[in-house]
């Protein structure tokens, strides 16, 4: 895809992270990934990301992303992959020319490192990485990575291939400023945790889509969840929230990384052989996986 139509297609509907599958020794899984990606492009979601953070990027190593972009290429049909791509400058450079060639349509520019960096430094670190392939990018404000608007703003004018900004600060102050500021320059995705949690403030923000950690494993339910916001019904997108997202949210809390892990616990309730989640993170105990269950249950496969 085109820089131009990777931002169409970011903004043409529900966008999700799905898991990497590893196998018992923790080494990617090919086949139940692939087997899972192609589930969840049966849904309407346009575009899934590969490798992303809900897919443990901060676990991987740089060889590694590109055969998971390419598995998920050859089984997501006619929905565009982008991939997570991050870390320090000269290695994005080399992961993100990498991802292209293994066919990914974009690139999702995580945050760089531990370090906090000033304005000019995030400024030369987003352009070098735009500049470096013909692709479309993603910027994602959060944690120590956080652009001002007067940023965003000089990047778009110098980067034509950044299309997109993604946020998970959840300033809505800011975020305003931005969508206000920049208008249609950009295609504009929720990044919180459980994103569905926040669509609304977001809505009302200028975000007109996310990112659906639990698409993951209750894709119909996602679905329908967005839909509900998208056609302006309140009650049914508050019947959804107190249902399930706030129950999942509880699960969610428990324990530090279970953003990622019981997400990964769903979709092996779900019957696919995702695997472990890799260190520094740990799985659901099996108490939380019987919650996990018993809330699903609605919506099992």
């Amino acid at each position: 895809m085109t820089p131009q139509e990777i931002k169409v297609a970011l903004g043409a509907g529900l966008l999700s992270f799905p898991v990497t599958h590893f196998d018992n020794e923790g080494k990617f899984q090919p086949e139940s990934y692939r087997r899972h990606v192609e589930w969840l492009s049966g849904y309407d979601a346009p575009v899934l990301f590969a490798a992303g953070g809900t897919g443990e990027f901060f676990s991987l190593s740089p060889a590694e992303v590109p055969h998971i972009v390419r598995a998920a290429k050859e089984a997501a049909g006619k929905t565009a992959i982008v991939s997570g791509c991050g870390y320090g400058t000269d290695m994005a450079i080399d992961l993100a020319r990498s991802v292209e060639k293994a066919g990914a349509d974009g690139i999702l520019l995580l945050p760089h490192y531990l370090i906090d960096a000033p304005q000019e430094g995030l400024y030369v670190h987003v352009k070098r990485i735009c500049q470096s392939v013909g692709i479309g990018v993603m910027v994602y404000n959060r944690d120590n990575s956080i652009l001002t608007c007067e940023t965003l703003q000089r990047l778009c004018d110098e980067c034509p291939n950044l299309v997109g900004f993604k946020d998970g600060t959840g300033d809505i102050g800011l975020i305003r400023q931005i969508t206000a500021t920049m208008g249609d320059r950009l295609t504009y995705l929720g990044g919180m945790p459980t994103a569905e949690l926040f669509a609304e403030a977001y809505l009302g923000a200028g975000f007109t889509t996310y990112s659906s950690a639990v698409f993951n494993f209750v894709p119909g339910l996602a679905v329908e969840f967005y839909k509900a916001l998208r056609s302006g019904d309140r009650t049914r997108c508050e019947t959804i929230l107190k249902d399930f997202f706030y129950p999942f949210m509880a699960i969610r809390a428990r324990r530090k990384g279970y953003a990622v892990a019981a997400v990964k616990a769903g979709v092996r309730l779900q019957g696919f052989d995702a695997g472990k989640v890799r260190a520094p993170l740990d799985d659901l105990t099996r108490d939380e996986e019987e919650m996990l269950e018993k809330l699903i249950g609605p919506w099992k496969r």
